[in-house]
Parts: C-alpha cells; sequence; structure tokens
C-alpha cells in the first residue's frame, strides 16, 4: 500500500471515529447539525473570498450577485448553529442545488444567450444568428452546418476544424491555403500539407509542403521525398538539389550537416562532392571524438562513406570498447550498497 491511499484511509478512520463520537455524545440529530453547520460555513466563506475578489475587479454585477448568495449562505450556517427554522435550512439547500444544476446547464453553452437555448439551431440559422446556431449544430454533431454558420461569420479557422471534424478535410485545406494567402503565415501552409494528406490528394499535399519549403527550407528533404513517392522525378531533383543547398549553408555553420550534405550529392549523382563533403564530416566527428568517444561510431560511418574500410574497422572497435567501458562502470555503480538499497 503506498503512502497517498494510507494517508486517504487514515483520515477517513479519523472522520468516522469524530462521527462515531458525535453521534455517541449527543446522538444522530447533532451529527446532522454538526455537518450542516460546517457544510454552509464552508460555502458562506468560499462565496465571501469570490464576492471580496468581484467587487476588488471592480465587477459590481456579478459582485452584488454573489454578496446576495453569501447572505443566505450565512443565513442558513446562523439556523443551522442554533438549529430553529429547519424548513428554511431545507429552502435554501435546495436554493443553493437549483443554482449549482443551472449554473452547470449555463456554462455547458456560454456564448447563447437564455433564449437562444431553447431555440433549434434550424431556427438560429434562418434568425441569423450563425454564432449560436453553429454551437447548436456541433452539439447535435453536424459539423458540417456548423463549418458553414463559421464561414458565414467569417471564422475560417473555426470552419477549417469544423470541416476536419466532419472529415472533409480537402476542405480545410483550401481554407488553410486562403488563410496563408491572406495572413503570409506559413502555419497555414504546414496544415494546408497535413489536410491534403487526410484527404488523400497528395499531389496538392506536396504542392502546399514545397510553398512550406521556400520559407522554411528545412523541408526541401521532405518535399523531394514525397515527389519521389508521386514519381515526379524532376520536381523530386528540384527539390533536392534546394535541400542540398540549405544543407551546404547550415554545414559552414555546423559541421555535423556535411554527412547530409555527402548523402544527397551523392543521390544526385555529384560524386566529387559527395566526397568532399563526406572529407569535411570525417574532420569534424575525428575532433568531437577527442572529446566524447561515443563520435567513434560517427567516425566509423565517415570511414565507410569514403571507403576506407580498414579505418572504419578501427573506429568502431573504439567505439565498441567505449561502450563496454561503460556498461562496466554502470555495472559497477549499481553494485554499490546504497545504490542495491535503493533498488530494493
Amino acid at each position: 500500500m503506498d503512502r497517498i491511499k494510507a494517508y486517504i484511509i487514515g483520515f477517513l478512520i479519523i472522520i468516522l471515529g469524530i462521527g462515531a463520537g458525535i453521534v455517541w455524545y449527543g446522538g444522530w440529530k447533532l451529527l446532522l447539525q454538526v455537518i450542516l453547520t460546517l457544510g454552509f460555513l464552508g460555502v458562506t466563506l468560499m462565496l465571501l473570498f469570490f464576492t471580496g475578489l468581484t467587487l476588488y475587479a471592480e465587477s459590481w454585477k456579478y459582485g452584488i450577485i454573489l454578496a446576495v448568495f453569501t447572505i443566505i449562505s450565512g443565513y442558513g450556517t446562523y439556523l443551522s448553529i442554533t438549529w430553529q427554522h429547519l424548513d428554511w435550512v431545507l429552502g435554501i439547500i435546495v436554493f443553493f442545488v437549483v443554482i449549482l444544476v443551472f449554473g452547470i446547464w449555463y456554462i455547458s453553452e456560454p456564448d447563447l444567450s437564455i433564449s437562444d437555448r431553447f431555440r433549434s439551431a434550424e431556427s438560429l440559422e434562418k434568425a441569423g444568428k450563425y454564432k449560436a446556431a453553429a454551437r447548436k449544430y456541433e452539439k447535435k454533431g453536424n459539423y458540417l452546418k456548423a463549418a458553414e454558420m463559421y464561414e458565414k461569420l467569417g471564422w475560417m479557422e473555426s470552419a477549417a476544424w469544423a470541416y476536419e471534424k466532419a472529415k472533409k478535410y480537402g476542405r480545410a485545406a483550401e481554407i488553410y491555403e486562403a488563410l496563408y494567402e491572406k495572413e503570409k503565415d506559413t502555419y497555414y501552409l504546414k496544415e494546408a500539407h497535413e489536410y491534403w494528406k487526410k484527404a488523400g490528394d497528395m499531389e496538392r499535399a506536396a504542392k502546399a509542403l514545397e510553398r512550406y519549403a521556400e520559407e522554411e527550407p528545412w523541408f526541401w528533404e521532405d518535399v523531394a521525398k514525397l515527389y519521389e513517392e508521386l514519381g515526379n522525378e524532376e520536381k523530386a531533383r528540384e527539390a533536392w538539389e534546394r535541400a542540398l543547398e540549405y544543407y551546404e549553408n547550415e554545414a559552414k555553420e555546423e559541421g555535423v550537416f556535411w554527412e547530409d550534405v555527402g548523402n544527397i550529392a551523392k543521390k544526385l549523382g555529384e560524386h566529387k562532392k559527395a566526397k568532399e563533403a563526406y572529407q569535411r564530416f570525417l574532420e569534424y566527428c575525428l575532433k568531437e571524438a577527442e572529446e566524447d568517444p561515443m563520435w567513434w561510431k560517427h567516425v566509423a560511418e565517415a570511414y565507410e562513406y569514403l571507403g576506407e574500410k580498414e579505418k572504419a574497422e578501427e573506429a568502431k572497435k573504439k567505439y565498441e570498447e567505449y561502450r563496454a567501458r561503460i556498461m562496466r562502470t554502470n555495472e559497477e555503480t549499481s553494485n554499490f550498497p546504497e545504490n542495491k538499497k535503493e533498488s530494493q
């Protein structure tokens, strides 16, 4: 049994013990009086806190309402303590239960007025109350009609969301492309790409991703792979060339990208450039291996790229020695007395 469960059980035992003690001392009537008093007192203090907070925020309308509820709850506390007018106590309890149910019902549709809650989605649409109608259609699960309402309101992102829920992915993609044209935010192109994929239109998905890569160039490799899947060799090669250009620029700042340069150059048949890139990747890995032996693994890969198998094997051996050393250290550490105790 964990500590939390033990604490909960202990707390419940204490509460039951206190309750039993109250019943033994004053009977069930006293227990009921204590429960009602504490209940009303808790509600009164909570309402008093929120009343003060609301008035401090200068929200006078809601502050006055909460103040009235606080007074009613306080009166219930007084009646419970003095044990008089029990019919009033019951009435106050019923009042707060009704208020709670009404509050939950109201919060379930916060954007609708009281009158709109009793009208159908169709009647709200005819009345031109598209926002309320959209909420009603959503609640009924008719996301297609909800999307139409959002379009009439000009709430295009909400419309795209509703079309997605209605599994109209193509229409959602069209909206995101239109939003990009308007806002020039590349996020919308990325979304359009995803929804064209869901719609099964991989050609338009590739075009959307290509436009996205124009501004976010690290996606050119994904564009190239997508065009390869579509069998469009010309567009795939163009994308690979753009990816190569991007990685060359990145490699000048961070040497680890020379591996990507080499792989793409090799794919494009530029073997001289590929060999030069692999050589620079090797130099980078050798330098890193001086500080971190884990890099011997990548040194081995670089030698393999360059066709130097013997040196690749030597690098692999150094990496395996490093791995074995790390494993021995971990085993020795786990065998320390304090670590054994913790594992138990």
